[in-house]
Protein backbone atom coordinates (compact mmCIF):
# COMPACT_ATOMS: atom_id res chain seq x y z
CA UNK A 1 0.00 0.00 0.00
CA UNK A 2 1.06 3.35 -0.84
CA UNK A 3 0.85 7.05 0.35
CA UNK A 4 -1.13 9.55 -1.93
CA UNK A 5 -1.48 12.91 -1.06
CA UNK A 6 -3.66 15.71 -2.71
CA UNK A 7 -2.79 19.38 -2.09
CA UNK A 8 -5.64 21.97 -2.55
CA UNK A 9 -6.43 25.57 -0.99
CA UNK A 10 -9.14 26.31 1.37
CA UNK A 11 -9.22 29.98 2.83
CA UNK A 12 -5.52 30.82 2.81
CA UNK A 13 -4.90 27.24 4.17
CA UNK A 14 -3.28 24.41 2.34
CA UNK A 15 -4.65 21.15 2.46
CA UNK A 16 -2.97 18.01 2.05
CA UNK A 17 -5.13 15.49 1.80
CA UNK A 18 -3.38 11.98 2.72
CA UNK A 19 -5.03 8.14 1.83
CA UNK A 20 -3.09 4.81 2.50
CA UNK A 21 -0.24 4.17 4.46
CA UNK A 22 2.24 6.54 5.70
CA UNK A 23 5.42 5.18 7.52
CA UNK A 24 9.48 6.48 7.68
CA UNK A 25 9.89 7.15 4.29
CA UNK A 26 6.85 8.79 3.38
CA UNK A 27 7.97 11.21 6.04
CA UNK A 28 10.53 12.43 4.52
CA UNK A 29 8.38 13.07 1.23
CA UNK A 30 5.87 15.14 3.16
CA UNK A 31 8.45 17.59 5.17
CA UNK A 32 9.69 18.50 1.44
CA UNK A 33 6.13 19.61 0.75
CA UNK A 34 6.04 21.69 3.78
CA UNK A 35 6.96 25.28 4.17
CA UNK A 36 8.69 26.51 7.34
CA UNK A 37 5.48 27.97 8.88
CA UNK A 38 3.30 24.89 9.58
CA UNK A 39 -0.02 27.21 11.05
CA UNK A 40 -1.11 27.52 7.20
CA UNK A 41 -1.04 23.42 6.60
CA UNK A 42 -4.21 21.27 7.49
CA UNK A 43 -3.45 17.45 7.23
CA UNK A 44 -6.62 15.72 5.95
CA UNK A 45 -5.99 12.39 7.21
CA UNK A 46 -9.47 10.98 6.64
CA UNK A 47 -8.57 8.03 4.33
CA UNK A 48 -5.24 6.90 6.02
CA UNK A 49 -5.99 3.77 6.69
CA UNK A 50 -2.31 2.67 8.55
CA UNK A 51 0.50 4.53 10.15
CA UNK A 52 4.01 3.25 11.36
CA UNK A 53 5.54 4.61 14.54
CA UNK A 54 7.50 7.33 12.46
CA UNK A 55 4.72 8.38 11.24
CA UNK A 56 2.57 9.05 14.33
CA UNK A 57 5.63 11.14 15.95
CA UNK A 58 5.80 13.23 12.69
CA UNK A 59 2.04 13.76 13.19
CA UNK A 60 2.91 14.87 16.79
CA UNK A 61 5.33 16.87 16.10
CA UNK A 62 3.69 18.82 13.58
CA UNK A 63 0.68 19.41 15.77
CA UNK A 64 2.91 20.57 17.90
CA UNK A 65 4.64 23.13 16.07
CA UNK A 66 0.53 24.61 14.41
CA UNK A 67 -0.19 22.20 11.54
CA UNK A 68 -4.11 21.40 11.62
CA UNK A 69 -5.03 17.24 11.43
CA UNK A 70 -8.12 17.04 10.00
CA UNK A 71 -10.47 13.61 10.27
CA UNK A 72 -7.47 12.08 12.35
CA UNK A 73 -8.40 8.11 13.05
CA UNK A 74 -9.14 7.14 16.37
CA UNK A 75 -6.48 5.34 16.55
CA UNK A 76 -3.73 7.95 15.36
CA UNK A 77 -5.51 10.17 17.37
CA UNK A 78 -5.02 8.30 20.62
CA UNK A 79 -1.28 7.05 19.73
CA UNK A 80 -0.28 10.76 19.29
CA UNK A 81 -1.63 11.33 22.79
CA UNK A 82 0.16 8.69 24.46
CA UNK A 83 3.02 9.72 22.73
CA UNK A 84 2.95 13.08 24.46
CA UNK A 85 2.78 12.01 27.98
Amino acid sequence: MTLRIERSARQGFTVLTLSGYIEAAQVLELKELFDRDYSTIILDLRDVRLADRDAVRFLKVCETDGMKLENCPAYVREWIDRERD
